[in-house]
């Protein structure tokens, strides 16, 4: 009957004799990993096989008769009188004991600690050897190193730890460890043959528990990388020093992504290296920090390595590359395989200080890498392929969980930089500056925009929105939102009524499809602006000396709610002012509500004009003041910033007329765009004008039943507008030589600079811009 290992009647007084440090047994032999389990052994048992263990001559010093102890081995280790004969390891101890079995007090078979007397031993049978606890505690503290004769032993009744287990035999780890095992087909560690038994298995050990330190930490530090470069970096930092002298990555050129299935041939292309500096700062304790491509000798002699290899089908560095495992510089493969990756010039150290392991992702190889130890270092060990292969496997899955994590990113700022404007237009008579920051590396897309709409009459409306949420379906319905905003822009409707159609398209998409919404019209001729709002942050509006204010605009309900009425106003738009249009996200957060961020933008605001004085500030430098005041804890959502600096259009550069449709309108309208022309000193375009403007106004006279407007601006360029009530549009046509008509946009499209003509909700306007003489 087997006795457990916790039972109470088996706790005993501590051995003097285990307290001396008893040396290793003679044949330096480590226990079992197999029978080294995650709890201390029973009594008389081989650990974790439930076998009685023989006592070896090398357990302790001979014991006192009586003490419960094992009696003194024979000078030739033949077990003395009564003592079970020592089994081969792993085979279960059944000696019988001398003298007939019978249990003598001072005989044969030593009697038992006269403290343990009271109790019997259940499940011990009489005769067989006791696994001494005490014992075994004892040489365990003996085969640790820098162990002192002097150590305390272990107390009664306690239960050693068991033995630390060698990664060499594929231990099995004690309890609250983590074993360095031999996976399936490995190459075990086996502790130096010229070493002595008690010091080879102690060093063993040793150099099994700083393998497992460093593959931990070097892991870490691979898996901490999120893209590409930091991952292969924490590759390079993790193992020079520590593992290896030099380095050498090589990555598939380009790198597969997800199920993408490459063709064409395998190319690898050398993405860093590394090495030990020759000289290191001794004195600070810091190594130099290396370049992307540093030198590599001495550890690799004969040149650079090569920057590009393709991979040979069927050669010898793709039968290395299929077989996964890293191997040795000098085993037969990788003699053929190493010129073919390195190229024919670099030549690495001679025998086992180089090590080539492939880098298997999830589904294929994706590189290579490749260890090198200097000529005067020792060289590999069989348990270094184990470290190799780990470190390779963790960079392979990084680098395959960085590509795919590349690919989101280029997704969201694709789809983020379709959504807003490549570029802001620049009308005539205003200046637009804007900025947009995601709520986060790992939220790069969300819900908020702008725009800068330009208008007939040099008329610009400007928006901005924010869709609730910052993810690809926010980004969507953004997107749609906004291309319904420029369809009704185009329509030239007012900015309460382009809200309402919104409003309905916003619930159209989905019950839960909800945006704030500001839309403005500036009309620099009038130097007036027209706001509606659906739910949004109001705008601020800097003025030219200085003073920044809120606007009152209607607050109104979001876009998406439904039954709901929309108001506009409109309001001054001095020359030289500042409009800023913004999310909430520059004025919220976690740390603020709305109404304090608007109050420390206006503030903010404030105080940067102060700093130039009469004049207004800069709109570039304006947005990345603003943008400064968030703080580290502000950035809860993305940011949209629109700037329109007001400059307007002179009175003194318009010219406005409304005119009858009858016949002889287009005389009438040639003779004032003579005086207009004389009055700005741009008699040269009279001729150019007076064709175009008696085409454009005889077109608007045939159809029109409502009196026409003509208007011409001088800005950059020269402009010329005529509007009347017909909604269709013209289209340019090729007149046959029979027709009598047909030619005057023709005419148009080849002599004006540029030309175009827009529906508006009363008619349409015909344009076309003329350069300015030099």
């Amino acid at each position: 009957m087997t006795e457990h290992p916790t039972s109470h009647n088996r706790r005993q007084a501590a051995n003097p004799a285990a307290a001396s440090g008893a040396p290793e047994d003679a044949h330096g032999a480590v226990p079992d990993p197999r029978t080294a389990v995650r709890q201390t052994a029973a009594p008389g048992q081989e650990p974790g096989g439930g076998r009685p263990r023989p006592a070896f001559p090398a357990d302790g010093p001979a014991a006192a008769p009586g003490s419960g102890d094992a009696p003194d081995p024979e000078p030739d280790g033949t077990p003395a009188e009564g003592e079970a004969r020592p089994q081969r390891r792993g085979r279960a101890a059944k000696a019988a004991p001398r003298g007939g079995g019978t249990k003598r007090a001072g005989g044969g078979t030593p009697a038992r600690n006269t403290a343990h007397s009271e109790q019997p031993e259940h499940g011990t049978p009489e005769g067989e050897p006791v696994w001494d606890a005490d014992r075994n505690a004892a040489r365990g503290a003996a085969r640790r190193p820098g162990a002192r004769d002097d150590a305390p032993s272990t107390a009664a009744g306690e239960h050693p730890a068991p033995a630390r287990p060698s990664a060499a035999s594929g231990d099995v780890a004690a309890a609250g460890e983590v074993a360095y095992t031999t996976p399936e087909g490995g190459m075990p560690a086996v502790p130096p043959s010229n070493a002595p038994g008690a010091d080879g298995a102690a060093a063993l050990r040793d150099r099994s528990g700083d393998r497992l330190r460093f593959v931990g930490a070097a892991t870490r530090r691979i898996a901490r990388g999120i893209d590409l470069d930091e991952i292969v970096l924490g590759l390079c930092r993790a193992t020079v020093p520590t593992f290896a002298d030099a380095i050498l990555v090589y990555l598939r050129d380009p790198l597969p992504v997800g199920d993408e299935r490459p063709v064409g041939p395998v190319v690898l292309r050398l993405r860093r290296t590394d090495r030990i500096p020759l000289d290191p700062d001794t004195e600070s304790g810091r190594l130099p920090l290396m370049s992307s491509q540093p030198d590599l000798a001495p550890a690799v002699g004969g040149g650079p390595a090569a920057e590009l290899c393709e991979v040979v089908a069927g050669g010898p560095l793709a039968e290395v590359l299929r077989g996964v495992r890293p191997v040795f510089g000098d085993s037969q493969a990788a003699r053929a395989a190493l010129p073919e990756l390195l190229g024919d010039g670099p030549t690495v150290a001679t025998g086992q200080r180089t090590v080539l392991a492939p880098l298997r992702g999830r589904r294929r190889v994706i590189g290579a890498a490749v260890f090198v130890r200097r000529p005067d270092r020792p060289p590999f060990e069989p348990d270094d392929l184990l470290v190799a292969a780990q470190l390779a496997t963790h960079t392979a899955l990084g680098v395959d969980k960085a590509v795919l994590y590349g690919r989101e990113v280029y997704i969201a700022d694709e789809l983020q930089r379709t959504m807003l404007p490549d570029s802001l237009p620049q009308p005539t008579g205003v200046r637009l500056a804007s900025r947009y920051l995601p709520a986060a590396e790992t939220a790069r897309v969300g819900g908020d925009w702008y725009d800068a709409i330009p208008l007939p009459g040099n008329r610009v409306a400007l928006v901005v929105g924010d869709v609730m949420g910052h993810s690809m379906t926010s980004a969507a319905i953004m997107g749609q939102l906004r291309t319904t905003a420029q369809t009704l822009a185009g329509l030239d409707l007012p900015p309460q009524e382009v809200l309402h159609h919104l409003d309905e398209q916003a619930q159209r998409l989905g019950t839960d499809r909800m945006a704030t919404y500001l839309y403005a019209v500036y009309d620099p001729v009038a130097h007036r602006i027209v706001v509606a709002n659906a739910g949004h942050p109001p705008p601020l509006l800097l003025h030219r000396g200085g003073r920044a204010e809120v606007l009152r605009v209607p607050p109104g309900a979001p876009i998406g709610v439904g039954g709901v009425d929309f108001e506009a106003v409109e309001l001054d738009a001095p020359a030289g002012a500042t409009l800023m249009l913004y999310t909430d996200g520059l004025v919220e957060s976690r740390m603020r509500d709305v109404w304090t961020g608007i109050e420390q933008l206006r503030e903010r605001l404030t105080a940067t004009a102060r700093l130039t004085g009469p004049n207004p500030p800069p709109l570039e430098p304006l947005c990345d003041e603003v943008l400064d005041m968030l703080g580290p804890g502000d950035r809860d959502d993305d940011v949209a910033l629109l700037a329109a600096r007001f400059e307007g259009i002179a009175p003194s550069d318009v010219a406005y007329w409304f005119l009858d449709p009858k016949a002889q309108t287009a005389g009438q309208a040639r003779r004032l765009a003579r005086r207009a022309l004389a009055r700005w000193d741009l008699e040269d375009l009279t001729d150019a004008v007076e064709l175009l403007v008696s085409e454009v106004v005889t077109n608007a006279v045939r159809y029109a039943e409502r009196p026409i407007t003509l208007r011409l601006l001088r800005t950059d360029v020269l402009r010329c507008e005529v509007g009347d009530d017909v909604p269709q549009l013209p289209r340019l046509r090729q007149a046959r030589p029979s027709d009598e008509g047909g030619r005057g946009l023709y005419l148009v499209n080849r002599m004006a600079r540029r030309w175009g003509a827009t529906r508006l909700s009363t008619g349409k306007v015909v344009w076309f811009e003329l350069a300015m003489p030099s």
